[in-house]
C-alpha cells in the first residue's frame, strides 16, 4: 500500500516538473537574457532576471525528473505485489539518493521563488522611472507568470508530499537492513523544518507584495495616458498603414527602447 501511495507521487511530482509551462517560460527568459546581454550588464532588474535563470539552470542540472523516473522503475507494480507475500523494495542507497535530490529540489524552487518575487518588484520599480521600458515591461509580466506558474501547479507542494511518503519507506527499509550510503546526514522527518519556512504562510506572503504592486496602477497610467477617442483612432490607422507598408517592403525597423513615455 505505501509503495503503490509513493509510485503515485513520484508520477505526479515528475509531471508537474516536466510540464510544458515552466520549460516555456525557461525558454523565454533565456531568449530575453540572450538579447539583452550587451546592453544591460549593470541594471538591477537583468542582474535579478540571471539569479531566476541560475536557479531554473540548476533545477533542471540536478536532474530530479529523471531520478524519479528511475524510482518508480524500481518499485513493483500492483499485481506483483498482491501475488507474492515478499516483493522487492528500492534500496536504501536509491531512496537516500532521491530523499537528499528532493530536498535540495525543494530548497532550489524556495529560491526561485524569492528570486522571481524580488526581481518583478525591481522591474516594476524601474518601470515607474520609465528606465528600459521595453525590457522591464516583458520581464514583469515574464517573472509573474513563472512564479504562478509554480505556485499554481503545486510542485513544492507536490515534491513536499512526496518526500513524507518517501521517509517513511526509508525508515521501514533501513530497520530492516542497515546499508547507508549517504554518511554524515541525517534525513529530516518533517521536511518544514529542513527548509526553515511555512511553504503556505511564504507563498501568500510573496503573492501580496506582487499583488499590491500590481493593484498601484498609477504608473501606467503615468507611462501610458488615456488617449481621446479621435486620437486613438488615427494611431490605430497610421499603425495599420504602417504595418502594411512595412510588409510590403519587407523591412521592419526595429524597435528602440530609450525609456520616454511613448503616446
Amino acid at each position: 500500500m505505501l509503495l503503490s501511495v509513493l509510485r503515485r507521487r513520484c508520477h505526479i511530482a515528475s509531471k508537474r516538473l516536466s510540464g510544458p509551462g515552466l520549460a516555456a517560460e525557461g525558454r523565454v527568459l533565456r531568449a530575453v537574457l540572450y538579447v539583452y546581454h550587451s546592453r544591460l550588464l549593470r541594471h538591477r532588474p537583468y542582474l535579478a532576471l540571471q539569479q531566476v535563470e541560475q536557479c531554473l539552470k540548476r533545477l533542471w542540472k540536478m536532474n530530479l525528473v529523471g531520478c524519479l523516473e528511475t524510482l518508480v522503475e524500481l518499485i513493483p507494480k500492483k499485481s506483483t505485489s498482491e501475488a507474492h507475500t515478499e516483493c522487492l523494495v528500492p534500496s536504501q542507497p536509491m531512496l537516500e539518493t532521491v530523499g537528499l535530490k528532493i530536498l535540495g529540489g525543494c530548497k532550489l524552487i524556495l529560491r526561485l521563488l524569492d528570486c522571481c518575487c524580488k526581481a518583478f518588484l525591481l522591474s516594476v520599480n524601474h518601470l515607474c522611472l520609465k528606465e528600459f521600458i521595453l525590457l522591464n515591461t516583458v520581464a514583469s509580466g515574464l517573472l509573474s507568470r513563472l512564479w504562478f506558474v509554480v505556485q499554481y501547479q503545486c510542485v513544492l507542494q507536490t515534491l513536499t508530499s512526496l518526500y513524507g511518503v518517501l521517509s517513511t519507506v526509508l525508515h521501514l527499509v533501513s530497520e530492516t537492513q542497515q546499508t547507508p550510503y549517504i554518511k554524515g546526514f541525517t534525513f529530516p522527518s518533517d521536511i518544514s523544518d529542513f527548509l526553515g519556512v511555512n511553504i503556505s504562510s511564504e507563498a501568500k506572503e510573496q503573492k501580496a507584495k506582487m499583488l499590491r504592486t500590481k493593484k498601484s496602477s498609477s504608473w501606467m497610467k503615468k507611462l501610458f495616458p488615456a488617449m481621446p477617442e479621435a486620437v486613438s483612432k488615427v494611431g490605430k490607422k497610421r499603425k495599420t498603414e504602417t504595418c502594411t507598408s512595412a510588409m510590403k517592403t519587407r523591412s521592419i525597423p526595429c524597435p528602440v527602447d530609450i525609456g520616454e513615455t511613448v503616446v
